[in-house]
């Protein structure tokens, strides 16, 4: 059984920073896409970040260019999100997606492109 657990999330200042995991099981993600999409209350899911598992390129949404850093380990089989100069709006669920290589654009960042799903893990950020 395929599953993405995220972990990291909680509460930072703005200009604070915070880690987000998600450790993957269950299958080998050699050729997937690892991805992190994030829903503030009232808004749809919005892509962030994603990173491949063959040679580590990433891909940024404009929100988090410069801000979050998108990283995995293939040893842990995890992926991480690196949040740093925390913004109120950047509150919202993070979630942690896969999507296999063959079905999807690296950079398209497109939801329903994406396979697996975490549960989610709630970052608040107060002004």
């Amino acid at each position: 059984q395929v599953q993405l657990v995220e972990s990291g999330g909680g509460f930072a200042q703005a200009g604070g920073s915070l880690r987000l995991s998600c450790a993957a099981s269950g299958r080998t993600f050699s050729n997937y896409y690892m991805g992190w999409f994030r829903q503030a209350p009232g808004k749809e899911r919005a892509f962030v970040a994603v990173i491949r598992w063959s040679d580590g390129g990433t891909h940024y949404a404009d929100s988090a260019k410069g801000r979050f850093t998108i990283s995995r380990d293939n040893a842990k089989n995890s992926v991480y999100l690196q949040m740093n100069s925390l913004k109120p709006e950047d509150t919202a669920v993070y979630y942690c997606a896969a999507a296999n290589v063959d079905r999807t654009s690296f950079y398209s960042g497109r939801e329903y492109e994406y396979e697996y799903w975490g549960q989610g893990t709630q970052v608040t950020v107060s002004s």
